[in-house]
């Protein structure tokens, strides 16, 4: 029988071991995209970008024919990089751009994690191949979207099939954070859940305004 340890899985993201890489979160790409509302989708970018430019992740932004066709990027996203590189592409499969593969080399982080438009072209590509490198890669699904729910939801099916490992937004925010009693992350994964967390954040917004509790006291 195993012996239990107070200890974490290797398996869940810390800020420092990983790449963040978001790929064409761009205003051409999201009018085409129907599995998610674009509200929805744009508070979930949103809430990624924001939690791990706070919490000092490792970031890549990209972008598709940014001046020909796909368009400015979500304005969420700039507000969280505002100093950060863009990374303008021609290739449909971001792993496939030399500026971008340099960028992942001089992080050198064996882990990565995806988000972006659309889920089964501009995500499968650079999952796949990064995948058949030997990284180690995770999707955020809800900070992803595609033109159905059934383009969406074959993609993820084939990058979960060929090893990669799903989560979403909050899931992600949380997972950063981990413990409560990380007081100089505190306000910053609270303040952020507030806002995009939905009914969740207006649970913790609840009870910091009638009790002045707070998580994990």
């Amino acid at each position: 029988m195993p012996s239990a340890t107070a200890a974490a899985a290797k398996t869940l993201l810390t800020p420092s071991d990983h790449t963040l890489l978001l790929i064409d979160h761009q205003s051409q790409m999201a009018f085409a995209t129907q599995s998610i509302d674009h509200v929805t989708l744009r508070n979930n970018v949103a809430l990624v970008a924001k939690g791990a430019a706070g919490f000092g992740v490792s970031s890549i932004v990209t972008t598709v024919a940014s001046k020909s066709f796909s368009g400015p990027l979500f304005p969420e996203v700039v507000a969280a990089y505002p100093d950060s590189p863009v990374l303008d592409r021609t290739t449909m499969n971001a792993w496939e751009d030399a500026q971008v593969i340099d960028a992942v080399n001089a992080i050198g982080k064996g882990r990565v994690v995806m988000a972006g438009l659309w889920t089964s072209v501009c995500i499968v590509g650079p999952v796949l191949s990064a995948i058949d490198q030997g990284f180690e890669v995770y999707v955020i699904a809800d900070a992803c979207g595609d033109v159905t729910n059934e383009a969406h939801d074959r993609a993820m099916d084939r990058m979960v099939q060929a090893g990669a490992i799903p989560m979403t937004s909050v899931q992600y925010l949380l997972e950063l954070q981990r413990d409560w009693a990380r007081a100089e992350t505190y306000e910053l994964t609270t303040g952020i859940a507030r806002i995009h967390a939905g009914g969740y954040g207006l649970g913790i917004q609840y009870a910091y305004s009638m009790f002045g509790a707070s998580e994990g006291h």
